[in-house]
């Protein structure tokens, strides 16, 4: 269960980065709204830690990556002339996307406890994550999609987002964001009674799957 903070409050380890250790320059295309690392000699270490992925002739972060790195001081942002800080990258990048913060903060939460997390399958807020180090050797393991506390969601839409989750041969985890920025995971599934009906298993606080 992870310790309560502020969604900007520091909470990362030395280990989140690898040996990252100094910041990478990359320019920011408001236009396409795209992070470029332009230089080469980065490209295979953040490919390598799960940052980042080719796109055609150009290595493009995420935002929620980039947004990541940046907080924790290993990304060195250009755009119009200046360095952006972390509060301004979040100021552009927040116009394009209302879900930004709600994916910083799992896809934080998530690095910080080890695992690796990736752009999901198109189920909303979700990431495709591997487990400690299976990253480039296994399969992810989990999907995780991620609600704001006091979201409501429809039961047919959550017990079809499981269905296709464990078809993939995934396990389904939902990312709870508390108000004060705390991320609290639920192992979610299904059961089937006797009439044959399916029923929603509900959430239970000692349902924790992610440590």
């Amino acid at each position: 269960m992870s310790q309560s903070r502020s969604p900007y409050s520091s909470g990362f380890s030395s280990t989140d980065t690898g040996d990252l250790l100094q910041p990478i320059e990359v320019s920011l295309d408001r236009k396409g709204l795209k992070i470029v690392v332009d230089n080469n000699i980065y490209h295979d270490q953040l490919r390598s830690r799960g940052y980042g992925e080719k796109e055609d002739s150009q290595y493009i972060l995420r935002s929620y990556e980039a947004l990541y790195l940046s907080y924790t001081k290993r990304l060195s942002i250009k755009g119009r002339g200046q360095t952006l800080d972390f509060h301004g990258l979040v100021r552009i990048l927040l116009k394009h996307d209302k879900n930004l913060l709600t994916k910083f903060l799992i896809y934080r939460d998530l690095r910080s406890r080890g695992y690796t997390p990736k752009e999901g399958f198109g189920f909303g807020t979700d990431f495709r994550v591997y487990d400690r180090g299976e990253f480039e050797k296994k399969p992810a393991k989990y999907v995780v999609f991620g609600i704001s506390e006091g979201t409501k969601i429809r039961a047919s839409i959550l017990s079809r987002m499981i269905d296709e989750i464990g078809k993939m041969g995934k396990n389904a985890v939902v990312a709870v964001i508390e108000r004060r920025g705390e991320v609290i995971y639920y192992k979610i599934s299904k059961i089937t009674f006797h009439d044959n009906k399916k029923y929603i298993k509900p959430l239970s606080t000692e349902d924790h799957t992610l440590g």
